[in-house]
């Protein structure tokens, strides 16, 4: 019998996702067309035979309790699997959670009522596939109180943005330091940090026990209090550990064909996806003859809400190259490379989107052209208009530009060729 509870921390904010975070949690976030951010972590639990969930939510919670709530109903809570979706409810005071760590603390009732034994906690917005049942045995083998999962990184890509774990040869954790400006490498591979994944594995009693306190964040607060403790903590070896053999379908000459995926590629893939530049980096990641993260396996199958809508039609000399396009798409004479477009998606004669990310029911009329941006749903590109071609341009629209050049044009804009005006 499967005596883990999981429980997923989807509250976040999400600010340096901003303006995409304007109007929904991180968690919620669209990715790869038709996708939600939660969707990954959830088909991970999933498939690993996971079925006892608890989503904790707080931050725009609306739209992400909607979805799990018309995607997610595949569970009967009679036979002991659900996917409950928990507010914050202030049920230690009148604060709202503080932290990751004070978010289950205030809801340890909801698995010490039940018969579980040991607690997986993941975050809902990280980009990866994962079988849990492989962390968990590894778990039970080394009798731990605490394993954190975890994968390497570059140094330059963990400064600032991610906890780095040191681990002794029998990868016990000997150090923690969350987010530091100079990460510690690790002694094999100096180039290299040994990054938290934000995937941990308690045994009931040990997270109990250290909960007691007024520890607010696991990142900041539990883990490097752990360290010293009568605790054994151990680390888990994603890229080593984890293995996924799965199978695409791809068309060749006209005949579907199986191709085994290589899991040393797919399975050992994760990206944190906390900034607009990451996020676009990752979901580039999806397009292309040989993707690194693959969303069309069929043992690991990633599930979603889907809308009842009309295939995708390509119509008036249409062309689309190394692209994704969900339902209900009607290109009607544009082009478009090397992006992604979400369902309901219009594209209309003579306008270009590429390396873009375009999500639900957008509007791209006559004459467009569209580089390097990402348009949140239910906006409209007036004819003629461009996006990123002049970054000034777009931030004198009130768009936002990222570090690296990406436009992000907020929910439900109306961009047109005029020049905005200054009164």
């Amino acid at each position: 019998m499967n005596r883990v509870a999981v429980i997923i921390m989807a509250g976040g904010a999400g600010e340096r996702l901003q303006p995409l975070t304007r109007a929904r949690s991180k968690a919620a976030v669209p990715f790869g067309g038709k996708f939600r951010l939660i969707d990954l972590v959830l088909s991970n639990c999933i498939n690993s035979n996971l079925r006892k969930i608890f989503v904790l939510t707080q931050y725009l919670s609306e739209s992400l309790n909607r979805h799990i709530q018309d995607g997610w109903g595949i569970s009967s809570s009679g036979l002991g699997d659900f996917i409950y979706c928990v507010p914050a409810q202030q049920k230690l005071g009148a604060g709202w959670y503080r932290g990751t760590a004070d978010a289950v603390r205030q809801n340890l009732n909801l698995v010490n009522q039940r018969e579980i034994d040991h607690v997986l906690i993941l975050s809902g917005d990280h980009v990866y596939k994962m079988n849990y049942l492989q962390l968990v045995t590894y778990h039970k083998m080394k009798n731990s109180g605490l394993t954190i999962s975890a994968f390497r990184v570059k140094k330059e890509q963990a400064a600032g943005r991610l906890g780095v774990l040191e681990v002794d040869q029998n990868h016990r954790l000997i150090g923690f330091e969350e987010k530091p400006v100079e990460p510690k490498t690790m002694p094999d591979a100096p180039g290299y940090s040994l990054a938290s994944m934000g995937v941990y594995i308690f045994e009931l009693k040990t997270l109990a026990s250290i909960l007691r306190g007024d520890e607010e964040d696991f990142g900041k607060h539990v883990i490097p209090g752990i360290i010293n403790s009568n605790y054994d903590v151990y680390v888990y070896d994603y890229e080593k550990e984890n293995e996924i053999a799965d199978f695409s379908v791809i068309v060749k000459d006209g005949i579907r064909e199986k191709v085994l995926v290589d899991k040393s590629r797919d399975s050992s893939y994760w990206r944190d996806v906390g900034t607009i530049d990451s996020y676009y980096e990752a979901s580039m990641d999806l397009v292309g003859v040989d993707p690194l993260f693959n969303l069309y396996g069929e043992r690991w199958p990633l599930r979603t809400f889907q809308r009842p809508l009309p295939p995708s039609k390509f119509v008036l000399g249409a062309r689309i190259n190394d692209s994704i396009v969900s339902d209900g798409c009607i290109i009607s004479g544009g082009a478009v490379w090397n992006s992604i477009l979400s369902t309901g998606v219009i594209v209309e004669r003579d306008a270009i989107v590429e390396q873009s990310i375009i999500f639900d029911d957008v509007i791209i009329e006559p004459g467009v052209r569209i580089r390097r941006a990402i348009i949140d749903k239910e906006s409209r590109i007036r004819a003629g208009a461009t996006i990123g071609y002049d970054l000034e341009l777009d931030k004198r629209r009130g768009c936002t530009v990222s570090d690296n050049g990406i436009v992000v044009i907020p929910k439900g804009t109306d961009i047109s060729r005029a020049e905005p005006s200054l009164f």
